[in-house]
């Protein structure tokens, strides 16, 4: 049995590994009404297939409530958009068949994922929030994060 310590990328415990790739994962940050959406990205080789012009990703999302009130995610916005610039909106209610309730000082996580026809494109979006107590509704900006594959051979200047 190799020497766990010699090869730090080996691990006992597949929660330490997890754990370790959110670490560096490419992070994407932004701030909106003291609400602080956090993005990670992951690119997924095993469900990938470009070949066949399929681009897979996971993206893992923290929204924390730095309010001071208690608020409720209720519908979010998304903007695609691959390697050539085409652009698809996609709607709907919560996310990931949830509408949380999130209150002061907490966070919501949640993992996704995307598919795209180009090995390279980016993201963004908004958040749709009420506060249940007085009614007040408000949106939550998603920071622009990039979905960048092994395939992609743009080179950047």
């Amino acid at each position: 049995m190799p020497d766990k310590s010699s090869h730090p990328h080996l691990h006992a415990d597949p929660e330490t590994a997890l754990a370790e790739a959110m670490e560096s994962a490419p992070r994407f940050s932004e701030t909106t009404d003291d609400v602080t959406v956090t993005v990670r990205t992951f690119w997924l080789d095993d469900q990938s297939h470009p070949e066949d012009h399929q681009y897979t990703w996971a993206y893992h999302i923290s929204i924390e409530n730095e309010r001071k009130d208690t608020f409720q995610l209720l519908s979010r916005s998304w903007e695609i958009v691959d390697g050539l610039g085409r652009k698809e909106h996609v709607h709907g209610d919560g996310v990931v068949g949830e509408q949380p309730v999130i209150a002061p000082n907490e966070q919501f996580d949640y993992t996704s994922g995307a598919m795209l026809t180009t090995p390279t494109g980016f993201m963004r979006g908004t958040y749709h929030m009420v506060e249940p107590r007085s009614g007040h509704r408000f949106d939550v900006s998603i920071p622009v994060f990039s979905l960048d594959s092994p395939h992609d051979s743009t080179l950047v200047h």
